[in-house]
């Protein structure tokens, strides 16, 4: 009774005083939230002791799970030397000098130089600035436009916002109206490819969408094109073959530069350290977070190319100062917690362990996926989309008053699992450390949660 009253407590605190993120605020005064106490390995448990799989990562982050004695240390002890400091002003520190040295060695660029800031978010801003600032050194200041993708999630800063392609980040907050971002169609082979249209047709299509802008625009009114590897929040939406490469080659034929949103999918999720180098693309500046510390501290990072670095330093000099940064880039602890991150993905050569688990979850939902209510599932090495339909022959979305993702999310809550439903799309982005056992018990959970939707539909019908 005494947990039960202070779960009670907690909840009324967290509705009277916090304003959550990407949540319905009234609905949340109500419903209160899932209040988590501890971590332990892939399970996160409440504040009455209930007991959770986590099968997204928190929010894509946590893949050396919640309890990793190695991060917790590397923080203890930078805490103990030199807890926090700045890289303004030729300053720096040991830690982060050494993380810069093992991230230029990892991410797929020549010549690779990092900034550091804070959250995905900042690094998309900062890559963006990054971009506007090149061309602008390079003499080229009328190249302002930023093509980016419909679908995309890319932060929730005004810049990320503005360039994502999900409505919702936009709604209601009256941003800057701007025509120098112009949006192109998101890669969905099995929602927006056409009746009979094959998967290179279909790449053709696409690539061909990005030239024609880029003919209609004018190339040298374009500084840039953003994408993720894999469309996250929009749906864990996979290109179509080719798709990257052959981008890549068109952007660099007219001097853009791809800005490769990497904050999901580097650090080993896809197969590879990085997604870029999963699907073939040659970006110019990498965005980077959430893996970056396994989620156990706020760290983001930018990687650009040696070209890019150069014409950056070069316009530094002329002005006198590059004018970006943030209080806390290259923050002591959170390298120190990055190191011990990057320590660890080596010692279990992440990109190795996350395409082999990739092919026991693409297994293991292709026996799920011959259920009527799936229509497709989508894996590319530890990550996972499964879209739910109501008629699986012609590809029939449920009705959205349904809610059918929601409930598929809820129904696996109380079945002990944690996944995240984006629209009838259900994801899985798990934890590198899950063992066998704990998989199985993830496969068993899904199930019985489509089982439990299943029967909400028919009850509601």
């Amino acid at each position: 009774m005494i947990v039960t009253n202070y779960a009670t407590h907690l909840s009324a605190i967290d509705a009277r005083y916090h304003l959550h993120s990407q949540t319905n605020a009234v609905a949340h005064q109500s419903r209160g939230a899932l209040m988590l106490t501890r971590g332990d390995g892939v399970y996160v448990s409440d504040v009455e002791g209930r007991q959770y799989l986590e099968s997204m990562s928190g929010l894509w982050y946590a893949n050396l799970g919640f309890s990793n004695q190695e991060l917790v240390e590397a923080a203890y002890t930078q805490l103990q030397k030199l807890p926090a400091y700045h890289t303004f002003n030729h300053r720096s520190n040991d830690v982060c000098a050494q993380l810069s040295e093992q991230l230029a060695q990892i991410v797929p660029l020549k010549d690779a130089r990092l900034f550091y800031v804070n959250s995905g978010s900042e690094a998309i801003d900062s890559m963006i600035k990054m971009a506007l600032y090149y061309h602008e050194a390079k003499g080229n200041s009328t190249r302002r436009t930023i093509i980016s993708r419909k679908g995309a999630f890319h932060g929730s800063s005004i810049y990320g916002a503005l360039v994502g392609g999900l409505p919702h980040m936009k709604d209601g907050f009256n941003l800057p109206a701007t025509d120098e971002i112009v949006q192109v169609s998101r890669p969905s082979l099995y929602r927006e490819a056409h009746v009979a249209e094959t998967e290179a047709a279909y790449c053709d299509r696409l690539i061909a969408e990005v030239a024609d802008v880029i003919a209609t625009r004018g190339a040298d009114t374009i500084a840039a094109m953003i994408a993720e590897p894999i469309i996250g929040a929009g749906g864990v939406l996979t290109p179509p073959k080719g798709y990257f490469s052959r981008l890549s080659t068109l952007l660099k034929s007219h001097g853009i530069l791809l800005l490769m949103d990497e904050v999901i999918c580097g650090f080993g999720r896809t197969g590879n350290w990085f997604g870029a180098q999963t699907y073939g693309a040659q970006p110019d500046i990498i965005a980077m977070a959430k893996g970056l510390t396994a989620g156990y501290i706020p760290m983001g990072a930018v990687a650009m190319s040696g070209s890019v670095y150069e014409a950056i330093a070069a316009q530094s000099n002329q002005l006198g100062v590059f004018g970006h940064g943030f209080t806390y880039s290259g923050h002591p602890t959170a390298s120190a917690v990055a190191l011990a991150a990057l320590e660890q993905y080596h010692k279990m050569d992440a990109p190795a362990l996350t395409a082999r688990r990739g092919r026991d979850l693409h297994a293991a939902l292709n026996v799920l996926a011959t259920d009527d209510m799936i229509g497709e599932v989508r894996v590319e090495g530890f990550i996972a989309g499964i879209e739910l339909v109501a008629d699986k022959v012609d590809h029939t979305p449920f009705a959205p008053e349904l809610s059918v993702g929601r409930r598929f999310e809820n129904n696996a809550l109380r079945e002990g699992l944690i996944v995240r439903n984006m629209g009838d799309t259900i994801a899985l982005c798990p934890p590198y450390i899950m063992n066998d056992h704990e998989f199985e018990i993830m496969i068993k959970r899904l199930r019985a949660a489509l089982n439990a939707t299943r029967a909400d539909l028919h009850a509601a019908a």
